[in-house]
């Protein structure tokens, strides 16, 4: 394998290149993005005061192969020392709230949580756990996450609960969203124990294999970490890695460099460039569905090309804000807000609470991240391309001062509108990357699709999805 290509410089593409640096298998590796800035949607504001904001992912999950092989890769890149913890005993990790008829309710948890009736359920939740196992098994090879936990768990906890939680995850409609490609522990362990109890309590199949986590992971699991971020904001793990990859001497990043288009050669892939052509024997695409398949030739594509163009993806809007004192009335990671209550407004992350190590050091002050939009923008905002900042802002500060009575106004803020920022899993999702993943494979193309379109949003899915990549690429580990 001489010259890899990467496109994309987010996360996803990132990973891959980093991967594919460490394998003497490899030439050369060229990355490809579009943006002026490499890291995606993991994108940090730090001010010249020391103030850090999230304008995307904030807190990473340390859990499992997946969060245990990021951690790896933190600790190799010399992060360790940077790593922001919150274990499972800190309050953001134990409170986490719903706005439901127009007050903020705290979710159920410990024991006492799940054996009493707790606003704004009208049931113990133990209740509906217990009848979950007398519940048959489904029959579809698919269903939409709200149907799954309807049927599962009642009606009540699928309209409140997932349609917050899923407004959370993905800014997405749990009436439309697939339970197996987004919650697949959920509909493994049905398939497998016939019951998500059963399937939590048992195990419901092999985890992806991974590397034995390292001694950060091995450090998250004896501290019982809920979640982490970096000192400077996680922004700074894209960047520590597009370092790594510019001083290893082997790998070629182009900011500003948009694919225009690519096309199959007898070696490999020709791609076009708006200021040259590039030559690549594979090409591993980190970029979205929807750009690779503005890219890929019809003629001999066309069929993958469909596939790609039917991933639908949202817009969300973010705004953070930062306010003198302390003015929240509760403490905990924040709240979600079902779309029953507010379709236009997906949640408020209080992030002064699980990091405070971000706020300004001298003074005390409140950090919040308001998010809005999602499978919604449109039908609330209108056009993402007209609604003005001002516009987003207003609303965000009104849903401050109505969730959580704050009547001062912001000291700060800043507003950010990610268009097409997270892929859909809707209904039969699973069966869509099958079938591209056999046209490539039928056809013989040098070519390999990660990132979020496909097999995961998270941070750490999509991390990993670059390391599984280059592994079948090179056929070892790396």
């Amino acid at each position: 394998m001489k010259t890899v290509a990467v496109l994309g410089g987010g996360i996803g593409g990132l990973a891959a290149a980093y991967y594919l640096c460490k394998s003497p298998q490899v030439c050369k590796v060229i990355v490809l993005e579009s943006s002026s800035r490499v890291g995606g949607w993991l994108w940090s504001t730090r001010r010249a005061d020391g103030a850090v904001f999230e304008h995307g992912p904030r807190g990473i999950r340390p859990n499992g192969a997946v969060g245990h092989n990021t951690l790896n890769m933190v600790d190799e890149l010399g992060l360790g020392g940077d790593i922001l913890p919150v274990d499972y005993s800190h309050v953001a990790s134990k409170n986490r709230y719903l706005y439901v008829n127009r007050t903020l309710h705290k979710m159920p948890s410990g024991l006492s949580g799940v054996l009493r009736t707790v606003p704004p359920f009208s049931r113990p939740l133990l209740l509906s756990v217990a009848m979950e196992i007398l519940v048959k098994k489904g029959q579809e090879e698919d269903e939409s996450i709200h149907s799954f936990v309807s049927r599962r768990l009642g009606k009540e906890l699928a309209d409140i609960a997932i349609d917050s939680l899923c407004r959370g995850v993905f800014a997405g409609d749990c009436r439309k969203l697939s339970v197996r490609s987004c919650f697949p522990p959920l509909y493994n362990a049905e398939q497998s124990r016939g019951s998500l109890t059963l399937g939590m309590m048992l195990g419901s199949g092999p985890s992806p294999p991974a590397p034995p986590p390292g001694p950060l992971a091995q450090r998250s699991v004896s501290e019982a970490w809920a979640q982490w971020s970096l000192r400077r904001g996680v922004e700074s793990l894209p960047q520590c890695i597009s370092d790594y990859l510019q001083h290893s001497g082997r790998v070629e990043l182009h900011t500003d460099t948009a694919v225009q288009h690519i096309s199959p050669t007898v070696s490999g892939w020709e791609i076009q460039l708006e200021d040259g052509i590039i030559s690549a024997d594979h090409i591993i695409s980190a970029i979205p569905a929807k750009a690779l398949s503005s890219a890929l030739p019809p003629s001999s594509c066309q069929p993958l090309i469909q596939q790609l163009q039917d991933i639908a993806t949202v817009t969300v809007g973010v705004v953070n804000l930062e306010y003198e004192g302390a003015i929240l009335p509760v403490t905990g990671f924040g709240h979600l807000v079902p779309s029953s209550e507010d379709r236009g407004l997906l949640g408020v992350v209080y992030d002064s609470v699980p990091f405070p190590e971000h706020n300004r050091p001298d003074g005390q002050t409140t950090r919040l991240t308001v998010m809005m939009g999602g499978a919604w923008f449109q039908e609330v905002f209108g056009d993402p391309d007209t609604v003005s900042e001002e516009t987003l802002l207003a609303r965000a500060t009104e849903a401050v001062s109505s969730h959580l009575g704050v009547t001062t106004a912001p000291s700060w803020s800043r507003v950010f509108l990610h268009r097409d920022c997270i892929p859909q899993y809707y209904q039969g999702h699973f069966r869509r990357v099958e079938l591209m993943q056999s046209f490539i494979k039928e056809k013989s193309l040098p070519l390999s699709l990660i990132g979020s379109s496909y097999r995961g949003v998270s941070v750490n899915d999509v991390i990993f999805s670059g390391r599984t990549a280059v592994e079948q690429l090179l056929g070892t580990g790396v």
